[in-house]
């Protein structure tokens, strides 16, 4: 089996992100990951939120939000007020209902825009989050140096993504497994670098590998029950290559049995400074100022 390092898969990087955004505000993409839209649900956004110690009304920005899942649940668990921004304007109402639905319209707002371009002045939030969306974004440093900037110093960087342990097959590395956050995806060493790059400082990385198997055999099984109304009532799914799409979720479990596919988390801060005013955060957590020169 051949393989190959990923490349940059299309020559405009705005069509990219459009089928990317497109994607996810599917009901397909609903059938085929369920309503959370990332490996781990809900279970790992909350060890995610927890790892991030904010206390109660922290102002919190949810990167590549989706349909709102995750930013409607910290609403409720930690209290945070939550900015949903996805590049997909569809995600608009499913947060506005969803929010809604849970009494927490007060505290969960959606936003169109880009995560390489954030719509929000410097030093606006007390964290970030970004869940299985890193990995598709074609230009990653820029968005981590986005999600730099509009946090606070002392501010929290919280990140889950697919990682990569080596080279991907060939059928691994197409537009569709892009858009399945599996070509671009880095180890996580990868992710540790793109997040210092942009200045913060990584204190806590967890490998859930786990996670990933269980979404993928869901959508195994998912597919098949796809199939299986398809055959009895004979119908097209127009625009869907059921074939292909079983295939790529074939190659990537057989990639996550044999350790090039895994999921992980990271949690970071970005240093303290007096130019704005410090994060709030919660009992047992302090950010630690780095040192001057490794601030530099």
């Amino acid at each position: 089996m051949s393989t190959s390092e990923p490349q940059p898969l299309v020559a405009d990087v705005a069509d990219l992100k459009h089928c990317c955004a497109t994607f996810y505000a599917s009901d397909w993409a609903r059938l085929l990951h369920g309503e959370s839209l990332h490996p781990g649900g809900l279970a790992l956004t909350g060890r995610l939120g927890s790892l991030l110690g904010l206390e109660q009304n922290a102002r919190v920005l949810d990167v590549a939000s989706g349909s709102g899942r995750s930013a409607v649940f910290l609403a409720e668990r930690f209290g945070w007020s939550v900015i949903a921004i996805d590049l997909a304007d569809e995600h608009s109402t499913a947060v506005v209902a969803a929010a809604a639905g849970a009494g927490v319209s007060d505290r969960v707002t959606f936003v169109r825009g880009d995560a390489e371009a954030l719509p929000f002045a410097d030093g606006a939030f007390d964290a970030v989050i970004c869940e299985c969306a890193l990995c598709t974004f074609p230009a990653k440093a820029v968005a981590c140096a986005e999600f730099f900037r509009v946090l606070k110093p002392g501010g929290r960087i919280g990140v889950s993504d697919v990682t990569r342990n080596g080279s991907l097959p060939d059928d691994l590395a197409s537009v569709l497994a892009w858009v399945a956050c599996i070509a671009d995806a880095q180890p996580i060493a990868g992710y540790r670098s793109l997040l210092a790059a942009a200045g913060f400082a990584v204190d806590r990385e967890e490998r859930h590998d786990v996670v990933l198997r269980q979404l993928l055999e869901d959508i195994r099984t998912r597919l098949l029950g796809v199939e299986l109304v398809v055959k009895l009532q004979d119908l097209e799914l127009p625009g869907v290559d059921i074939a292909q799409v079983k295939s790529l979720a074939r190659s990537a479990e057989f990639a996550v049995r044999s350790g090039v596919l895994g999921y992980g988390l990271l949690v970071g801060t970005k240093p303290l400074s007096a130019s704005v005013p410090s994060v709030r955060l919660g009992p047992g957590f302090r950010a630690q100022p780095q040192s001057e020169d490794a601030a530099r």
